[in-house]
């Protein structure tokens, strides 16, 4: 990870046995364990945040897009003034018959 081979490990080691002694190797070693657990946690919090505002700017950018589209879209075939969407009423929610047209007689309607 940082470029630390197996024998400068060792030499590190040997020299903190000879400095911290015996006694107090494991205590640092868990500290040095925790401040390195503490730092990955800090590095791997980054790298989400890094990807987060990637992928945030990547959906804006296709949101982008597609706006564009849409509005190519709809200057290239623009609605007909005499005939608007007539599927939708004027407040926009689509209806649908739930009873069939009653001038038709019983023998004629489609089965459903």
């Amino acid at each position: 990870m940082f470029g630390v081979d197996t024998s400068e490990l060792l030499i590190v080691a040997i020299i903190a046995l000879l400095f911290i002694g015996p006694k107090d190797l494991p205590g640092a070693m868990r500290a040095v364990g925790q401040w390195v657990g503490k730092v990955r946690g800090m590095a791997r919090h980054f790298t989400i945040g890094i990807e987060n505002m990637m992928r945030e700017a990547e959906l804006e950018e296709m949101d982008r897009k597609w706006r564009e589209e849409n509005e190519r879209i709809m200057r290239e075939f623009p609605g007909s003034p005499d005939f608007p969407d007539a599927s939708l009423p004027d407040d926009g929610q689509v209806m649908l018959p739930l009873e069939p047209p009653a001038d038709v007689p019983p023998t004629k309607r489609p089965l459903p």
